[in-house]
């Protein structure tokens, strides 16, 4: 099987990998390495609709069973792969099995990150997690959340609308402050606040028991259940043992291929040379969307780079996002229209042009945003943040 096209990750990177070999041509093996017991699936519903229960579990699979068995992919489940061999091209497995290939994609993932003494804490990865977090959630329930970023937020969400009182713990003063800033943090925050969520924002934690947790100015908050999103660590074990170039994830080209000609990497641990963005690496959907089909035809022997802009949603109470692009909470920002009725725009600014720009609860202005964002053109600040003025003008 030396002509195997061979991809490790269980998730939705690797599940579109596996499609767009077959859509691309490719009719030799196919091996899908996928460390869960779970054929793969996608993870936003894990917060949102399959937390709520909502969602069927079935919804939230890339492919069912006999899509895999229709394409002759071999998936191989509740396996890992322990090593990488690059001279011999195989990847060997915990079963003690060896696997051939001739190119290799990595779609590893990442694991959320654990917070040291947090024992009997719960966290959100995996569906099975999202299971126990949904039975942990509900009316008379109390949860805890350590962490006001975009996990931490949207399960509050969830966990309210469920009827479950909500304590949120962030210690910077807003939360999602180092990715949107203050003035857009405060957003969420307000929502948060009028749909009865306990925010307790610029304080730490000091302690984390199965049933409390103690803040760092002293006060314990009894909870029926404790949830930590403090973020997320790449995957990157792997790729590091095998003596691949890894920095902030694995590092890739703007073709997605690593150090090593015959391996390339997508989704979360990849660390991208983006063509006009420069080096970055993206937690999120659309990267496990999108990033595979370009890498598939290069693993094929095509020469596609991946300059899309990156982009992320969230959905939280009556607030529907859409972000697009890459800036930090440290940038400008400018609105347009009122963050009080939660119908507007953003955009952060550096060096006088749009890194990145987001909609809230408008839903006709994502391309004109995608647009400004790549034209790199400086504007004038004062008619971005005016309505009457179409952006394409601005």
């Amino acid at each position: 099987m030396s002509d195997a096209q061979v991809i490790i990750g269980g998730g939705l990177a690797g599940a579109k990998a596996a499609e767009a070999l077959r859509d691309q041509g490719y009719d030799a093996a196919i091996v899908l390495i996928a460390e869960e017991q779970h054929l793969p699936y996608e993870r936003p519903p894990l917060s949102k609709g399959y937390l709520a229960g909502s969602d069927e579990r079935a919804d939230a699979f890339t492919f069912d069973a006999d899509w895999y068995v229709a394409h002759d992919i071999d998936v191989r489940i509740g396996v890992r792969a322990v090593r990488i061999d690059r001279d011999a091209h195989e990847v060997h497995l915990d079963d003690g099995t060896p696997v051939a290939y001739s190119k290799l994609l990595l779609a590893t993932g990442s694991s959320s990150r654990r917070m040291d003494g947090a024992d009997g804490a719960l966290y959100l990865r995996s569906i099975d997690q999202s299971e126990q977090i949904h039975d942990a959630i509900g009316p008379g329930r109390h949860l805890v959340v350590v962490g006001g970023g975009w996990i931490g937020l949207e399960v509050a969400a969830t966990a309210r609308q469920s009827g479950s009182d909500v304590t949120l713990i962030e210690p910077q003063e807003q939360p999602l402050e180092k990715i949107l800033g203050s003035r857009i943090g405060r957003v969420f925050a307000d929502l948060h606040r009028e749909h009865g969520v306990d925010l307790r924002l610029g304080v730490g934690v000091d302690t984390v028991a199965p049933r409390s947790v103690t803040t760092g100015d002293g006060d314990q908050i009894p909870a029926d259940a404790v949830l930590v999103g403090i973020g997320a660590v790449p995957n990157v074990d792997l790729a590091r043992d095998a003596g691949l170039d890894v920095s902030n994830g694995v590092d890739v080209n703007a073709r997605l291929q690593t150090s090593d000609p015959d391996i390339y990497a997508v989704g979360d641990i990849a660390n991208h040379d983006h063509p006009s963005l420069g080096r970055l690496r993206v937690e999120h959907w659309a990267n496990a969307q999108n990033q595979p089909a370009v890498a598939v035809a290069n693993m094929l022997g095509g020469t596609q780079v991946y300059d899309r802009l990156p982009y992320f949603f969230t959905d939280q109470y009556d607030l529907g996002m859409e972000y697009r692009g890459y800036a930090s909470g440290e940038n400008d920002v400018v609105v347009r229209g009122d963050t009080a009725t939660r119908e507007f725009l953003a955009f952060w600014l550096a060096d006088g042009a749009v890194g990145a720009g987001m909609n809230v609860n408008i839903w006709d202005q994502g391309d004109a945003i995608a647009e400004l964002i790549a034209s790199g053109r400086t504007v004038d600040v004062d008619r971005l943040a005016d309505p009457n003025v179409p952006l394409d003008e601005v």
